[in-house]
Formats: structure tokens, C-alpha cells, sequence
């Protein structure tokens, strides 16, 4: 079955391009936010590292690099790879593990707040032709509710100090499952080889600027998130660590 590729270029309209890119700039100040607890120089590494991230893929996917379907291998590969591959070097080493450690979980439960945006996005992505319905929550998908439990969860962990370490992990791992199960849906329905759903209204969005940036940024800032909140945890609840987890935030 072939997709329906009448929206490939189809522009959005202004106004939810700039809620986009006002979503993409809550991310990268909240990732700076929590590097910034442990090492201002490392904040700015992270923020000079992302911005030219950003921009690249901006340029690329400005110049419809993205849009060529028929390239081999997919240039989507390196929206998703290249991010990948350094979250996988950050909790494979030692000194990206010990980096890790430093974080400040509290922030990075704050981080899962840019989901409700997210969400709305999606959601005007989807009335707007650019994205299938059921990567809305109208269609399934509750990572919505990821966002709205976010400072819910925060607030009891770490201001109130009322929920137990094994709660925060538990919804870690609830929040990943919601936020694996919409990636492979939008993976899924991408106009990509691969694509297995989707085809009457298929996720271009992702192939566009600033929407490129949910791929290649947001997502895996996110995914970061949970990784290292669940390790740590895990050490915690499983191993009794007696490295800080909870007491330390603040």
C-alpha cells in the first residue's frame, strides 16, 4: 500500500510553528537546567552541543533532505542514530555513567512537562493533515498523561519527600512505556520504508522543520531522562545503594 504524500509539503500554520519551536527551547532549557546543578562549564558544552544539533537538522530539513524518500539508506536514520548512539555512550561508560550520576532527578522529572505541549502539537499536527490520528490522544496515545503527572510526581518526591523511591521508579517505567509505545507509532507511520500504518494520513510532520526537532530532540532528551532516573533508581530500590537519590534533591 502506497501513502498518501498530498501534505508532504504542505506548510503548517505560523502560529504552530512557533508553538513547536517554543517547545523545542522549554526542552533545551530544561536539559540546561539540569546540567547547570553540577557544572556551569558542562551546561554550556550542552548548550552549544544542542544548538548546533538544532541547527543542522534545521538546514537539512529546510532543504527537504528529509523529504527524499526513495534515499538509501534513509536520511532519517541520522535524526534518530547520531542521538543514540550518545545516549548509549553515556550510560555504557564509566565516566558517562559517573556524569550521569550528578543529575538532578528532580529536574529531570520536570523535563516529562514539555509532553502535555507535545501532545497539543500533535493534535493540531493531526487536524492539520500532517500526522495520523492515532498518534493523538483521541487515537490512543496517553503519553499526555506522562506530562500532566510530571510536577505531580515531582512535587511528592522531592518537595514533599512523601512518595518512596520505588514510586518514582515505578512511574518512570510507566512514563517510558507510554513514550516507546508513541515512537514506535510514529516511527511506524512515517513515509519510510518500514512504514506498516498510517498510509491514508501518514506522520510527515516529522520529515519537516521545526517538527524534525520532536525526533531529533525532544525525544531523545526525554529518553535520556528516564534512562537515568531509572538506573539510579533501580540501584536504589534493588541494591541499596547508598548513593543519594531522593534526600539530595532539591
Amino acid at each position: 500500500m502506497q501513502p498518501n504524500l498530498s501534505q508532504l509539503f504542505t506548510a503548517t500554520p505560523f502560529w504552530l510553528v512557533s508553538f513547536f519551536v517554543v517547545i523545542t527551547l522549554l526542552t533545551l532549557g530544561m536539559l540546561y537546567t539540569a546540567v547547570r546543578r553540577i557544572s556551569a562549564t558542562s551546561a554550556t558544552s550542552v548548550l552549544v552541543i544542542s544548538l548546533v544539533w538544532l541547527a543542522i537538522l534545521a538546514v537539512l530539513a529546510n532543504s527537504h533532505f528529509f523529504q527524499q524518500l526513495n534515499a538509501t539508506p534513509p536520511h532519517f536514520g541520522l535524526v534518530i542514530g547520531l542521538p543514540l548512539l550518545l545516549i548509549i555512550s553515556l550510560v555504557s561508560t564509566t565516566r558517562g555513567r559517573n556524569w550521569t550520576n550528578q543529575l538532578p532527578l528532580s529536574v529531570l522529572t520536570l523535563l516529562n512537562t514539555v509532553r502535555l505541549p507535545v501532545e497539543l502539537a500533535l493534535y493540531s499536527l493531526y487536524v492539520y493533515h500532517q500526522v495520523p490520528k492515532l498518534m493523538t490522544f483521541e487515537g490512543g496515545n496517553y503519553d499526555i498523561l506522562a506530562g500532566l503527572t510530571a510536577p505531580i510526581i515531582a512535587f511528592y518526591s522531592f518537595r514533599q519527600k512523601r512518595l518512596a523511591p520505588q514510586w518514582l521508579l515505578l512511574w518512570n517505567l510507566v512514563a517510558l512505556g507510554s513514550l516507546l509505545n508513541i515512537v514506535i507509532h510514529a516511527i511506524l507511520s512515517a513515509p519510510l520504508p518500514f512504514q506498516q500504518i498510517g498510509f491514508d494520513q501518514p506522520n510527515v510532520a516529522i520529515l519537516k522543520l521545526p517538527y524534525i526537532w520532536l525526533p531529533g530532540f525532544i525525544v531523545p532528551v526525554v529518553l535520556f531522562g528516564h534512562i537515568t532516573s531509572i538506573r539510579r533508581l533501580a540501584q536504589s530500590v534493588f541494591r541499596n545503594s547508598s548513593a543519594p537519590v531522593i534526600d539530595s534533591e532539591q
